[in-house]
This record gives C-alpha cells, sequence and structure tokens, in this order.
C-alpha cells in the first residue's frame, strides 16, 4: 500500500508509456555473431562459449539468468551457432530463441562439460574463449574436458560487441531513461513531510509497473545525512524541511536498462548545499563536453575530478570528494565496461553509452548524486534525458 496522499495521487496520474521502441531484431542478433566471429579471427581465437545472463539476451533473445545447469552458445568456425541446453528445458527454450542455430541437448546424468568438448572437437577448434561471466566451476569443468591449446576471457569479445549500441538499442535505452525520468518527476511532486523512504521506494516501484515496466530494477531512496553514502544505510529515512533527497532508480524495456539521479533539496536549500550542487552539475555538464571519439575513459573521469579540485574538493577519492568512477557503461547490463575510472584506457568509439555521476560527498552533512546518460556521437557526446538545471528546479 502506497503511503502518503501524494504519492497515491501521483501514482493515479501515471499513464503507459505510448511511444513504444521496436524490439531487436532477428538481422540484429545475426549481425551480432557476425561481429562476435569478426573479433574472434582478429584476437586469434577458434571458439567462444557463452553463459546464461545479460551476454546470452544480447546474442540469442534468451533472457534465462544463471544456475547450475549449463545453459550456453557455443560459436566454432562451423556454420551455426550451438546451443547447450538441458533436454527437458528445449520446450521452453524454442518460444524465445532469436537465432538460427543447432540445438545440442544433454540429459540430467551426462555432462555438459563432454559435450562442449565433443562439439569443439567436431569443429576442429583449438582456442576457446570463456565468457568472463561464467561461474569458475563451470569453465574449469569445460576446460578439463577440452583437449585445447589455449583457453582464454572471452572479455575483449563480448564487450567488443557489447560496448557499440545500434539505433535500435539506442532507442530501447531511450525508451526506458525517459520512464524512469517521468517516474522520478512524479516521486519529487508527491513528497510530503514525514514520508519514509520505505513508502517512496514502492511509490517508485508502483509507478514503473504504471508506466510500462516491469517495476524497478532497484531503487535507492535517502533523505538527509544518509545522502552522504553513495548506497545509503539500513534505515528508513523521515523525510523533513531541508533535508537532501537523494533518489536513484531504473527500470528495463526489453532488457535494456534505465538509471537516472535527481539530488534535490525539500523545502529551501541552504548555501553549502546549494553551492555543492553547483559544483556536481558544473563537473557532470563538463565531463560531457570532454567526450570525443578516441578520448581515453579515464580522462573522462579526470576532466571531472579537476572541476572538483578547482572548489577545494578531492583530491582523488578523499572526502569531502568524489568517492568513486564518474561513470559506467550501460546496456543490457546496468554497469558493464567500459568504464570512466582512472585506470581504464579504453577509447571512446560512437555508439558507446555511459552514465555521468560525478558525486559529490560532504561527510555527515549530504551527498549530491547527479547521474544522466549519453551517447558518444561522431563529433562529442548527446543526452539521453536532460540534466537538472537548477537544486530547485530537478526537472527541466
Amino acid at each position: 500500500m502506497i503511503g502518503g496522499s501524494g504519492l497515491a495521487r501521483e501514482l493515479a496520474a501515471i499513464e503507459p508509456w505510448a511511444d513504444r521502441a521496436p524490439s531487436i531484431s532477428r538481422t540484429e542478433r545475426e549481425a551480432r555473431i557476425a561481429r562476435a566471429r569478426h573479433l574472434m579471427d582478429e584476437h586469434g581465437t577458434d571458439a567462444l562459449i557463452i553463459g546464461a545472463g545479460a551476454s546470452l539476451l544480447y546474442f540469442t533473445g534468451v533472457g534465462w539468468g544463471m544456475i547450475e545447469r549449463l545453459v550456453a552458445l557455443v560459436l566454432t568456425p562451423g556454420p551455426k551457432p550451438v546451443f547447450v541446453v538441458p533436454t527437458f528445458e528445449i520446450g521452453s527454450l524454442l518460444p524465445v530463441l532469436d537465432l538460427d542455430c543447432e540445438i545440442a541437448a544433454w540429459e540430467e546424468h551426462e555432462s555438459p562439460s563432454h559435450l562442449v568438448a565433443a562439439i569443439l572437437a567436431r569443429s576442429g577448434a583449438r582456442s576457446l574463449a570463456i565468457d568472463p561471466a561464467l561461474p569458475f566451476g563451470m569453465a574449469a569443468a569445460i576446460q578439463n574436458a577440452c583437449s585445447l591449446e589455449r583457453v582464454v576471457s572471452a572479455a575483449r569479445v563480448v564487450d567488443g560487441c557489447r560496448s557499440i549500441k545500434s539505433p535500435a538499442e539506442l532507442a530501447l535505452m531511450q525508451q526506458a531513461k525517459n520512464m524512469t525520468l517521468e517516474v522520478q518527476r512524479r516521486a519529487a511532486l508527491a513528497l510530503t513531510p514525514g514520508v519514509k523512504a520505505s513508502a517512496v521506494r514502492r511509490f517508485i516501484d508502483e509507478a514503473h509497473k504504471a508506466i510500462g515496466s516491469a517495476g524497478s530494477t532497484f531503487c535507492i531512496v535517502q533523505f538527509g545525512a544518509s545522502s552522504a553514502f553513495p548506497h545509503g544505510l539500513p534505515q528508513d529515512d523521515i523525510l523533513r524541511e531541508g533535508d537532501m533527497v537523494l533518489i536513484d532508480t531504473g527500470c528495463t524495456v526489453q532488457g535494456y536498462n534505465s538509471d537516472i539521479t535527481r539530488s534535490y533539496v525539500f523545502g529551501v536549500p541552504d548555501d553549502e548545499q546549494r553551492r555543492i550542487w553547483d559544483i556536481e552539475r558544473e563537473a557532470q555538464q563538463t565531463a560531457f563536453e570532454a567526450v570525443r571519439p578516441g578520448v581515453r575513459c579515464e580522462d573522462i573521469d579526470a576532466v571531472a575530478r579537476r572541476v572538483l579540485e578547482r572548489h577545494g574538493l578531492g583530491p582523488g577519492y578523499a572526502l569531502p570528494g568524489l568517492p568513486h568512477r564518474t561513470g559506467h557503461g550501460i546496456g543490457i547490463s546496468i554497469h558493464e565496461a567500459p568504464y570512466l575510472v582512472p585506470g581504464d584506457r579504453t577509447p571512446l568509439a560512437p555508439g558507446m553509452c555511459f552514465s555521468n555521476e560525478p558525486m559529490i560527498v560532504v561527510p555527515g552533512r549530504f551527498g549530491v548524486r547527479l547521474e544522466d546518460h549519453f551517447h558518444v556521437t561522431d563529433n562529442g557526446a548527446a543526452w539521453f534525458t536532460r540534466p537538472s538545471p537548477a537544486i530547485d528546479r530537478p526537472f527541466a
């Protein structure tokens, strides 16, 4: 049950999102497989195995999570991908599989690792790239069952495919972010003195459902001093006049994520809240303006930190200042490579998508995190959503 008359009123006003992005086509999935094969050739790898999870959804349309039974896609030098699955799951697989491939099934008493070994031997593969998200036990069992000259991480292949978003992916992400931004706006309108953070979280989840998603994929609601902890405290904050409000939430549209944070004051901001908020906004915008194809990911983080240091914050991760990276890649996973963090020297390329959230923490008082996302274009960056213009006007 939603608490607070403001929450109930705003929830009743939400309508399902009308501008729906089209689904990823089989043609696009086939192009992803072709891209993976190209990267395998480039890195000298004969075969690739992708386990259940985000990458399996990316390549096949099968959105199954990881369990103890091996479910995987195997790319070999052969003409078709091979989908490895327990026999009793075939009936559930076929309606969701969006790729032309062979199916290799195994019974409960059989070893799926030996089945993979047979597939690789039949194809003549001598090297294998293993999905970095595959559990160690599964990866080790496959490696032990095979006679291979080389086994490597598939991170360069997987990230090389998933980090560059197509127009169809950008459209799905745009819809998800538009929906979450509207939910954020409604939440801000619904706040009342004395409301609990747990009530606002329930509202946001129901609002995400009402607008057309399956609900919130996550939701952080923090008031006052709790906002100084990037992911909150194990307590149920109660909203009071003058509190900093930090709400970080997202949803998915056909597997693609939103992740938007808004920070503002309930009531009238004091001078220090306004000063820190303005520095945060400056750092976010300066990082955005530094984006160009070829610029390294870590350089965008450095640009944001220099803004903070110019205002006497930091340096590095020192507080008051920025305690974490400036941003993360986003797509089918809410956090995915590459990252806007020191040490990530990946050059930016058109189609890459990132959060931009150089949070400022003032220990014992409050934190400000403004999180919007951008995608890299041929000559810079483009926002998915318009950033907050001012502390007392959090929604443009």
